[in-house]
């Protein structure tokens, strides 16, 4: 298969192989020569083969490949002003889009007996025609028309191994990337981008680049000045650069800059050149260009300027907004730091109203824990003199018997009493255990204490 498809493109290689499918053909050459003979319209290939139609067969048409063997050709252009992006640069239509001729078959020019078949035959001509479309709509529902697989990036860095084995390491630097990366790279590097078409079949090729493309002084230039990006237009990815930029004649070589805010060619260069022709002419694109450059580099410089100066202002604002949020988060710290003191004291104020108020009423409910005072003289009797924080005398008589809790009642159910208080002996120094506790709930009586018939005791105020 590899001696029939030497010269042919991945889409006329498709073709044959659906040529074969829906044909049963195995000949891969007939294959290629029906498909040759209609132009490599599918399926006016299959319906002449099919005998679905009867037009006749067009005239062949040369391949592209043939055209390039003959040193170019084509449409001429001038210069052809191209987005970075890959829009409008496919190749050339697919299935779906050929041309099928028209739905009704040729009528005879001449001859009754020819009219009289045309008129017989029409019906049944027309059915089959009807019937084929159907076939090929419903074909290309079952079995859509297959998508090409393309390497552009794996295309240009084989071709630039091919090269450099077959031509050596002095040549401009390529870039190794696809067209569209190219593209990207030499627009955002406000460079300019040479582009190289390479034909190995061309004659002319091999002294371009072993002369032109290796003198010292067009690399020098080229690499210091411009993106260099070459592919070989048998590989897809240049290809498709080669049906973007229209080539006429090989060797090709195009100018792009950036112009007006899109990658532009500014210059053509088409046909064997020496090295200095060929440096003089992209000296001169350049300096006829050069005010392109000068003028993105001017506007990029102002809106990066603008744009590090609207930073500026961002970052500014952003810190003056932080610190307007940092003085409000701290006065929000102050008054809920004020709020809770202010809560906490008015918490404890009430808690000391409580307990007053508390206080207040167990010394009203007390007095009835005050027994009745004994009569002077009676067996028993133990006379008291208490002595509060304020200076006044108190003096009560208790019987022997009673317990010390009396005393505690009598002494805190009097008005001078303070709240929380000890009792205690002058000399020698006691504390008289006389506050009923949790732990002590009934004190012992003052006979067990073992006061003196008379004593003096002392009130000591506990929260003074």
């Amino acid at each position: 298969m590899a001696d029939h498809t030497q010269h042919l493109t991945q889409e006329h290689t498709e073709k044959i192989v659906q040529f074969q499918e829906v044909t049963g053909t195995e000949d891969l050459a007939e294959a290629r020569s029906q498909l040759e003979n209609h132009s490599w319209d599918l399926e006016a290939a299959v319906q002449d083969h099919l005998a679905l139609r009867e037009s006749p067969p067009p005239t062949p048409r040369a391949s592209p490949q043939e055209m390039v063997d003959r040193g170019g050709g084509g449409e001429g252009s001038g210069d052809v002003s191209r987005d970075d992006s890959d829009e409008g640069m496919d190749s050339p239509q697919g299935f779906g889009n050929t041309d099928r001729g028209s739905l009704f078959p040729a009528r005879p020019r001449s001859s009754l007996l020819s009219w009289g078949y045309y008129l017989i035959t029409l019906p049944f001509r027309l059915t089959l025609s009807s019937l084929s479309s159907l076939f090929f709509f419903v074909y290309r529902i079952v079995y859509p028309y297959p998508r090409r697989l393309t390497d552009p990036l794996g295309d240009v860095l084989r071709f630039i191994g091919e090269y450099e084995n077959e031509y050596g390491q002095q040549h401009p630097a390529f870039f190794q990337g696809s067209y569209s990366q190219a593209l990207s790279h030499a627009k955002s590097e406000l460079k300019f981008m040479l582009v190289y078409l390479h034909c190995a079949d061309h004659q002319d090729t091999p002294v371009f680049c072993r002369t032109t493309l290796s003198d010292p002084n067009l690399v020098e230039y080229v690499n210091n000045t411009m993106v260099f990006w070459g592919c070989s237009v048998t590989t897809a990815e240049g290809y498709r650069v080669s049906q973007a930029l229209r080539e006429n004649a090989y060797p090709f070589l195009a100018l792009i800059v950036l112009r007006d805010g899109r990658m532009t060619v500014i210059g053509r260069l088409e046909g064997p050149s020496s090295p200095s022709q060929l440096t003089t002419q992209l000296q001169a694109f350049v300096r006829d260009n050069e005010a392109h450059l000068v003028v993105a580099r001017a506007e990029r410089q102002e809106r990066e300027l603008t744009a590090a100066l609207r930073l500026q202002q961002d970052e500014d604002y952003q810190e003056s907004l932080r610190a307007d949020q940092e003085k409000e988060r701290k006065k929000q710290q102050e008054r809920e730091q004020a709020e809770r003191i202010e809560l906490e004291e008015r918490e404890k104020e009430e808690d000391q109203q409580r307990q007053k108020d508390n206080i207040r009423r167990l010394k009203v409910e007390m007095v009835d824990n005050v027994p009745q005072e004994p009569e002077e003289g009676v067996d028993g009797v133990v006379h008291i003199v208490v002595k509060l924080p304020q200076g006044t005398r108190l003096e009560r008589r208790f019987l022997k018997t009673e317990s010390l809790s009396c005393l505690y009642y009598y002494i805190f159910c009097h008005p001078d009493s303070p709240d929380r208080f000890q009792v205690t002996t002058n000399f020698p120094r006691q504390v008289v255990p006389c506050e009923p506790t949790t732990s002590n709930p009934l004190p012992p009586t003052f006979e067990e204490f073992r006061l003196p018939p008379r004593s003096m005791l002392f009130v000591s105020d506990l929260d003074a």
